[in-house]
């Protein structure tokens, strides 16, 4: 798609929820009826049906703080790595852009869960992690791959005529993209990186496979003790449901208001 040079364009990267926008009357109304349907049944299963469901609402809240640890800590780290990922790929040094090349393309040919058994028990046997730092880590390099992408594209969203016009009061290339482009970049880049957040708090619940008590393990824990296999991941499905939708309207907040500010 050609971008308009004199405008910053919205970049499109990521699997994360769809964003409810008032434009889109069909996403709008979609979100409305999908998130307060779900708080819904929620109360109701918890109180209209309270047995078992009263129980597994109070079984997993420990989960769902484990669960924000997780991807808040791996989309802070995704983000640094991001950063760092996505300067290599507009480095004009050729092994700094082949060294972020490489990174990018190997990590995004391998699935998160391989990544996940790889750091927790390959490398365990070189260096003991603890398990949320393992699960942290995994998700922060997996994600940080697309992060990069995503850094790379705000950043060569900024026209080209800014670090001329940087360059020529005096400062150096480095000052040029700490002062001039990166504050402007990160403005561009601010709404996809919330899309990837949204899709690392999805796939933090692969993270259950170690010994992370996050939402979907203590939900197995529940339902292995109680054989409600049934209630219980319809609980977990619905506190997920609810997780995302929000966020989603965060982001989609942010992104209204950053438009209305250009």
């Amino acid at each position: 798609m050609p971008k308009n040079p004199t405008s910053h364009t919205p970049i499109d990267v990521g699997d994360g929820a769809a964003i409810p926008n008032k434009n889109d009357a069909g996403l709008f109304t979609a979100w409305r009826i999908a998130f307060f349907g779900a708080i819904f049944v929620s109360l109701y299963l918890a109180f209209g049906k309270s047995d078992p469901y009263y129980e597994i609402f109070k079984f997993v809240p420990d989960g769902i703080l484990v669960t924000f640890k997780v991807t808040f800590g791996a989309i802070l780290l995704a983000t640094c790595i991001g950063l760092i990922t996505g300067l290599g790929r507009i480095s004009d040094n050729r092994f700094i852009n082949g060294v972020a090349s490489l990174y990018v393309e190997v990590i995004r040919g391998i699935p998160l869960l391989v990544q996940i058994f790889y750091i927790y028990y390959a490398l365990g046997r070189f260096v003991k992690i603890p398990d949320m730092l393992s699960a942290i880590i995994a998700m922060a390099v997996c994600y940080g791959a697309y992060m990069g992408e995503v850094f790379r594209a705000g950043i060569q969203s900024i026209p080209k005529g800014q670090m001329e016009a940087a360059l020529s009061l005096g400062m150096s290339r480095g000052q040029a993209m700490r002062q001039v482009i990166l504050p402007q970049a990160f403005k561009v880049v601010l709404p996809p990186i919330g899309n990837e957040f949204i899709a690392l708090l999805k796939d933090s619940s692969l993270v259950s496979i170690l010994a992370v008590s996050d939402l979907l393990r203590r939900g197995r824990e529940y339902a292995s003790e109680t054989f409600s296999y049934f209630e219980t991941y319809t609980v977990i499905a619905l506190i997920y449901l609810v997780m995302t939708l929000f966020f989603s309207k965060l982001i989609g907040i942010m992104e209204e208001r950053l438009n209305a500010g250009k």
